[in-house]
């Protein structure tokens, strides 16, 4: 008999076929998220899940005896309960490396744009505001040859090294519990101090993964040492910076700006400060979101879940499991 397995989010037909010829299965085909409780109910009986980023804890867990591997369709898996998969005895995997060149250009993408205000002139331009040629208001900051600091030395955090020294002849700093030989050698980064990124970087680029060490890691005391001209990009995770603190900065122009694909909330209210500040380039969590990536993070989760059901062991356990 093949192992059964729930698919609970719709993925692409590639990966549902590679499923198929291994196990049985049954997916949610709706556009809607699944609730809550009809996950826990698929899971009772399911070998192994894809699940969509819902948090993964002992209440999802606790009757899903035949459990073997939850697979998640993203790079972070700060949805899962890790001392409640241990305690469970079930896998959890993610899709890193198929999506760590998409994600470093869509930071790129916010660095233009926060630098060079794209985002912000093109509605200014949209609204028929543009009367006048060589307006002083249009001037922004240059990117290449600038000081760029990464917090965080990954994978991702490397493909960025390579575009700001090789294409924008950037000078690199960066902020890692360990040292990158990589980077040092290849893009001529070097490792520094919190402090010394936070005070000298013209742009600081954060590649944190999410946890409790990194919630809040830029708050307002991190924030008073960057300088007026300093644009700030996340594309990791919004809660790693404090969100009051950041608006009330760029209220106060404290900093050049910020340009952000996450937020503390998700989706963004339609309230939230940071929707009216010009000096905020905002786009919707979209770092792997191209058809190339997406599809590849399909298939990657399924394989991921057929050779944890079957006992051959995936390639992308999460490193708090292996």
């Amino acid at each position: 008999m093949k192992p059964y397995v729930y698919i609970g989010r719709q993925i692409t037909n590639e990966a549902e076929t590679f499923i198929s010829e291994h196990c049985d299965y049954n997916i949610w085909r709706e556009a809607a998220k699944i609730p809550r409780e009809t996950l826990k109910a698929e899971l009772k009986e399911a070998d192994g899940a894809i699940i969509p980023k819902v948090p993964v804890n002992q209440e999802l867990l606790e009757n899903a005896e035949n459990l073997k591997v939850i697979s998640n369709v993203a790079v972070g898996y700060d949805n899962f309960d890790i001392e409640a998969l241990k305690e469970a005895g079930v896998i959890g995997t993610h899709t890193p490396y198929v999506l760590d060149e998409t994600v470093a250009d869509l930071v790129f993408n916010l660095i233009l744009s926060g630098a060079r205000r794209t985002a912000e002139l093109q509605q200014f331009t949209r609204k028929g505001k543009w009367n006048k040629m060589d307006d002083p208001y249009f001037l922004s900051k240059d990117v290449h040859h600038s000081k760029l600091g990464v917090i965080g030395m990954g994978r991702i955090g490397e493909k960025i090294c390579r575009r700001a020294n090789l294409g924008f002849e950037m000078e690199v700093m960066y902020y890692n519990r360990s040292r990158n030989q990589k980077v040092e050698e290849e893009y001529e980064a070097r490792k520094v101090s919190l402090d010394t990124l936070l005070e000298q970087s013209d742009i600081i680029v954060i590649m944190l993964p999410l946890n409790e060490k990194t919630r809040h890691f830029i708050g307002e005391q991190e924030i008073q040492k960057m300088n007026e001209n300093t644009l700030l990009v996340n594309a990791s995770r919004g809660p790693i910076i404090d969100e009051e603190a950041l608006i009330k900065a760029l209220e106060n122009k404290d900093i050049y700006g910020a340009a952000l694909d996450v937020f503390e909330n998700e989706p963004l209210a339609s309230d939230n400060p940071l929707l009216q500040l010009s000096n905020a380039t905002i786009t919707p969590h979209v770092g792997s979101a191209t058809k190339q990536t997406r599809d590849a993070m399909d298939l990657r989760a399924a394989k991921n879940l057929v050779n944890g059901v079957l006992g051959s062991g995936p390639v992308d356990i999460i490193k708090e499991l292996r």
